[in-house]
């Protein structure tokens, strides 16, 4: 099954900027409305340098948050800590890691989506309760939060963030039981996708929500024990991949060692399928599935569902080079490095003019004007929100001279908000829910528009390979099928506060 729609070659009248800078209001100072990744958490249990370890797992994870990154280290008996607003490598330097003296640690780096933008909100969060020191650092996010902040607050709990991580510190501490079991009843409460590691002064917990919809992987180096949301995090550092952490699984490490217990047991299966689409990096393997491999089979089996003759093919960069490649091998038409993108423009605060703000876009994207002008162009991407930025990049392949621009997009229509753990905008933004796929195709400009059926990408990430509903994965994004319950009488969240 495809989805494809054509339409004649009309030119559209350029979009102007209306702020009081090129990408004002568009999130993390991108003028792209692409999704923003959610959060990224590393640990390490049992290495002397646990901090450099967390640091340089933390910068490998920098693309899944820029906003914050934090770092916690125990040595057994006392918590060392820095956190701080920016990137990795902004807010770490020689000294600050130096401080950091521990062989157990947890870092994050954050990316908000419903939660402040402010360093009160930076993860880890440390907390002082009864038995000691705790630290929490998570991906994801907690849909009934709203309703446990409101009835811990009538209870008397105060709280000191807007992070939604905080309800599990307050309802551990409110627990008469050891710390293992407090851990796990208050985890059984929690109703989203979500990836933990708590630390205490001597123990390091490791869980992933029932359906495991956030990513969290298990490496081992030498004796120590690392964990990442993804295993790129674990290559840089020189950790070998042992395992994905399993649905409602719950890891105790601490000087009796190893242990593998559970705080809930597993329900349907649901990995989040925007991972394999545009999250995770290329070089990282998810359920057993590499991720660069995984796209190039969604690009190949685009080619198959929706062929167009052209004379090049090229990829959005960065998520969907690898989708590009493989539409190419399977068609025989030539890839291109038609887009290329400037990783260094970071955000402005400049108010240029108006004629300066309709050449914003080429400081973060440019085209190849010798490779695409003259040429049928097939422009991949992975995925369209609002389709401002499917328009924009269309357009500048037009004015880089390209004769015909077909978009295939290697996903179906992402049609629903998120409520696990991705920014996603208000239904209502989401212009594959109010526009048929002609309709999208006339707004975005090309000649043609198709998208990847669901089938397809099921198949191509694998997951027809097991017994697994939709192939483990939520795809809830695109056909309005939650593995959770999202409504909460009003009392609930989308997005991500963590």
């Amino acid at each position: 099954m495809s989805y494809e729609i054509k339409t004649g070659n009309k030119q559209e009248a350029p979009i102007l900027w209306t702020g009081d800078f090129y990408n004002e209001g568009t999130g993390s100072g991108d003028i792209f409305d692409t999704l923003k990744e959610e959060c990224g958490v590393f640990g390490v249990f049992g290495h002397p340098e646990a901090a450099s370890m967390s640091y340089y797992g933390l910068h490998a994870l920098q693309h899944r948050g820029e906003e914050s990154a934090g770092i916690c280290v125990a040595d057994g008996r006392d918590f060392n800590y820095h956190r701080g607003m920016g990137l990795v490598k902004e807010v770490f330097d020689k000294d600050k890691i130096a401080s950091l003296v521990g062989d157990m640690s947890i870092g994050h780096v954050r990316y908000s989506t419903s939660g402040d933008s402010r360093l009160t909100n930076a993860q880890p969060l440390v907390f002082k309760y009864r038995d000691g020191d705790l630290a929490i650092a998570t991906n994801g996010n907690i849909v009934n939060e709203p309703l446990i902040r409101k009835q811990l607050e009538q209870g008397g709990s105060i709280f000191q963030t807007t992070s939604d991580t905080e309800v599990l510190a307050h309802l551990i501490a409110r627990s008469q039981k050891d710390f293992v079991e407090a851990t796990k009843d208050a985890l059984s409460q929690l109703v989203g996708g979500f990836a933990f590691l708590l630390m205490t002064n001597d123990k390091l917990i490791v869980a992933s929500d029932t359906h495991g919809l956030r990513p969290l992987v298990m490496g081992r180096l030498g004796e120590a024990y690392v964990f990442a949301s993804e295993s790129c995090a674990l290559e840089v550092i020189g950790a070998q991949l042992v395992r994905d952490i399993e649905p409602g699984e719950l890891l105790v490490l601490d000087q009796n060692g190893f242990r593998e217990e559970r705080f809930a047991e597993p329900k349907r299966k649901a990995l989040c399928a925007m991972e394999y689409i545009y999250f995770a990096r290329p070089d990282s393997d998810l359920n057993g599935s590499n991720l660069h491999s995984a796209r190039k089979r969604m690009g190949s089996r685009m080619a198959l569902e929706a062929f167009v003759d052209a004379d090049i093919v090229t990829g959005v960069p960065d998520s969907s080079i690898s989708a590009a490649i493989g539409y190419a091998e399977q068609t025989g038409i030539p890839y291109e490095l038609g887009l290329i993108k400037n990783k260094y423009t970071g955000r402005t605060f400049i108010q240029p003019s108006q004629e300066l703000r309709e050449q914003g876009v080429k400081m973060k994207l440019s085209a190849v004007r010798r490779v695409v002008e003259g040429q049928r162009v097939v422009m991949i991407d992975d995925s369209i929100v609002r389709g401002t930025t499917s328009r924009r990049i269309v357009n500048l392949l037009r004015e880089a001279g390209a004769v015909e621009v077909h978009v295939r997009i290697t996903s179906p229509p992402f049609k629903n908000p998120c409520f696990y753990g991705i920014d996603t905008p208000d239904r209502r933004e989401l212009i594959a829910s109010y526009k048929t796929i002609a309709e999208m195709c006339e707004e975005i400009n090309a000649d043609s528009l198709a998208f990847l059926s669901p089938d397809g990408l099921i198949q191509s990430i694998g997951g027809y390979n097991s017994d697994d509903y939709k192939g483990g994965l939520c795809l809830s994004c695109f056909d309005n099928d939650y593995p959770t319950q999202v409504d909460f009488g009003g009392e609930e969240k989308d997005g991500c506060s963590c």
